[in-house]
C-alpha cells in the first residue's frame, strides 16, 4: 500500500501529476471525438432528417421529429452518467474513458450507414431511435471521466485553466462536425450527411490510442490505496450531496440550454424562414467555435484568479440579456450580424460557462463521489437540455421568435438561481489553504 505524505501532497499541489499535460490532451481528444459525434447528429437532423427518416407533407413536422430524436439521446445521458459514474468512483477513471469512446464511435459509424426511410420504410427511424439511444448512454459517461482525470492531474492553484481544456472537446466537437457538413454541402445527397458519420471511425482511432497512454487519476490512486473509496458512490451522492446535485442541474441548464438554441435550433431557423444560406450559418459556426479554442481556457483560467462563482454569475447575466438581441440581429438577414450572433453567443456567453464548470463542478464533490457528483448533475440538465431544440421548434409555430427568445432567458434565470445557491468553491480561503499545503513542502 502506497502513503501520501505531506511533501507529496505539497509537490502535487504546486505542481501537478508528471502526466498532467499527457492526460489533458488525451482527455481532450476523447471529448471531441463524443462532441463530434453527438452534435453532428444535431447538424443533419436540422439538415437533413426530416425528408430521409420522417417524411410528409408537412416539412416542419419532419424536423420537429428529426429535433426529438436528437432529445431522446439526452434523456439517456443521465443513466450513461449514473453507469459512468460508479464506475469511475469504484474501479477508475481512465477504464470509462475508454469504453464510452469505443461505444460512442461504433455507434456514430452505424449512423452513416442506415438505410433510410425510402429504403426500409418505418425500421428507418427505429433504427435511428435506437442508435441515438446508445449515443446517449456513451456520452453519458464519458464526460465525468474526461474532466475529473484532467482535474485531478493539475495544479491546485491552476485547476480552472486545466479542467477547462477537456471542455475544449465542445466547441472543437461543433467546429470538426459543422466543417465536415459544410465540406459535403455540394456533395451527392446522400453522401452529404452519410459522410460525416463514417469519417468519425478516423478520430476513433486517433482518440484511442491517445486515451490507451493516459495515467489513472493520482486522486482516485490515492483514495484506493487508503481505503477511502465508496462502497455505493451513487447511493451515496443521493443521500449526503443531492441538493448539490440540483445546483449543477441549474447551474448547467444555463449554459447548455442556450447552447442548443444556437447551435442546434437557430441553423433550422436560418434556413426554413429563408434568412440565411446554409452555408452562412455553418460558416459563424464555424469561426465561433474556431474561437472557442481559445477562450474555454482562457475562462478557466480567469476563474483561477477571480472564482468559480463569480465568472459563473456574469456568464448568466449575459444570457439573460442577450435572449432578445440574439435574434433581432438574425433577423435583419445580414451575414455579418449573424455571425456575430455565433460569435457572441458561444465563444463569449457559452464558454464563459462551460470553461469554468469543469473546476467548479468537480470542487462541490469529495474524491470519492467526484464523478458520480458531477456526472448526475452534468447529464440530468442534459437530459432536459437536449429536448431545447425540439419545444423551441415547436414554440415558434405559436409564438414565433419571441417565444424561443424567452426560452433562451429563462435558462439563464434558472442558471443565476443556481448561482444563488451554490457556495463558492475557489475564494481567497481556499487558495490560502493551498498556499499553505505546498509551503509545508519546502
Amino acid at each position: 500500500m502506497t502513503t501520501t505524505t505531506p511533501s507529496t501532497t505539497a509537490r502535487q499541489a504546486a505542481h501537478g501529476s508528471p502526466d498532467k499535460l499527457k492526460t489533458a490532451i488525451g482527455s481532450t481528444v476523447g471529448t471531441t471525438i463524443e462532441n463530434y459525434d453527438f452534435l453532428a447528429y444535431g447538424t443533419a437532423a436540422a439538415l437533413y432528417f426530416g425528408p430521409l427518416f420522417f417524411p410528409g407533407e408537412d416539412p416542419v413536422i419532419g424536423v420537429l421529429l428529426g429535433f426529438l430524436t436528437f432529445g431522446i439521446g439526452f434523456a439517456m445521458r443521465p443513466l450513461g452518467g449514473i453507469i459512468g459514474g460508479y464506475l469511475g468512483d469504484k474501479y477508475g477513471r481512465k477504464p470509462v474513458l475508454v469504453g464510452a469512446l469505443i461505444i460512442m464511435g461504433s455507434a456514430t459509424v452505424l449512423i452513416g450507414a442506415l438505410p433510410t426511410y425510402a429504403q426500409v420504410g418505418i425500421l428507418a427511424p427505429i433504427l435511428l431511435t435506437v442508435i441515438r439511444i446508445v449515443q446517449g448512454l456513451a456520452f453519458g459517461a464519458e464526460w465525468g471521466g474526461a474532466v475529473l482525470m484532467t482535474f485531478e492531474h493539475a495544479p491546485w492553484k491552476r485547476r480552472g485553466r486545466w479542467a477547462a481544456i477537456p471542455q475544449l472537446g465542445v466547441p472543437a466537437g461543433v467546429f470538426l462536425a459543422n466543417l465536415v457538413f459544410l465540406g459535403t454541402a455540394n456533395l451527392d445527397a446522400e453522401w452529404a450527411w452519410r459522410l460525416p458519420f463514417l469519417l468519425s471511425s478516423l478520430l476513433i482511432i486517433a482518440g484511442l490510442i491517445i486515451r490507451a497512454k493516459v495515467s489513472e487519476s493520482p486522486e482516485f490512486e490515492e483514495a484506493k490505496a487508503e481505503g477511502r473509496l465508496e462502497k455505493n458512490p451513487i447511493w451515496t451522492v443521493i443521500r449526503d450531496d443531492w441538493k448539490t446535485v440540483l445546483r449543477v442541474i441549474a447551474l448547467r441548464l444555463a449554459e447548455t440550454g442556450g447552447f442548443y438554441v444556437i447551435v442546434t435550433y437557430l441553423i433550422s431557423y436560418l434556413t426554413t424562414t429563408g434568412l440565411a444560406e446554409r452555408q452562412t450559418a455553418l460558416t459563424g459556426l464555424i469561426i465561433a467555435t474556431a474561437l472557442g479554442a481559445v477562450t474555454t481556457v482562457l475562462w478557466g483560467a480567469l476563474s483561477d484568479r477571480i472564482g468559480r462563482r463569480t465568472l459563473y454569475l456574469i456568464g448568466c447575466l449575459a444570457t439573460v440579456a442577450f435572449g432578445f438581441p440574439l435574434f433581432l440581429m438574425v433577423n435583419t438577414g445580414i451575414p455579418a450580424f449573424i455571425v456575430l450572433v455565433y460569435i457572441i453567443g458561444l465563444p463569449v456567453i457559452h464558454d464563459m460557462l462551460a470553461g469554468t464548470q469543469g473546476a467548479y463542478f468537480s470542487e462541490l464533490f469529495s474524491t470519492g463521489t467526484r464523478t458520480s457528483g458531477a456526472s448526475l448533475g452534468y447529464q440530468f440538465s442534459a437530459a432536459i437540455s437536449g429536448f431545447i431544440p425540439f419545444i423551441a421548434a415547436a414554440v415558434a409555430v405559436g409564438m414565433g421568435w419571441g417565444g424561443v427568445a424567452w426560452i433562451y432567458v429563462g435558462v439563464g434565470v434558472i442558471g443565476l438561481i443556481g448561482v444563488a445557491f451554490t457556495r463558492e468553491t475557489w475564494g481567497p480561503k481556499e487558495r490560502a489553504d493551498v498556499d499553505r499545503i505546498i509551503a509545508s513542502g519546502n
